[in-house]
């Protein structure tokens, strides 16, 4: 069985997990409305990219 041959210091421990950082998404302003959204996603009115993808029922 694999066991570690000594104790690993916070500071080792530490620069190993330098890179488990989450990255800010990519939030760009929607062409047809204005508001803010997420990129390569389809919007509340079912656009994407300027084109209607999806017919939304209105509320």
């Amino acid at each position: 069985m694999a066991v570690p041959k000594g104790k690993t210091s916070k500071s080792r421990k530490n620069k190993r997990r330098t890179h488990f950082k989450l990255d800010t998404p990519n939030i760009t302003i929607d062409e047809t409305t204005g508001a803010y959204k997420v990129s390569h996603r389809i919007d509340s009115n079912g656009f994407y990219k300027g084109k209607q993808v999806i017919k939304v029922k209105n509320k």
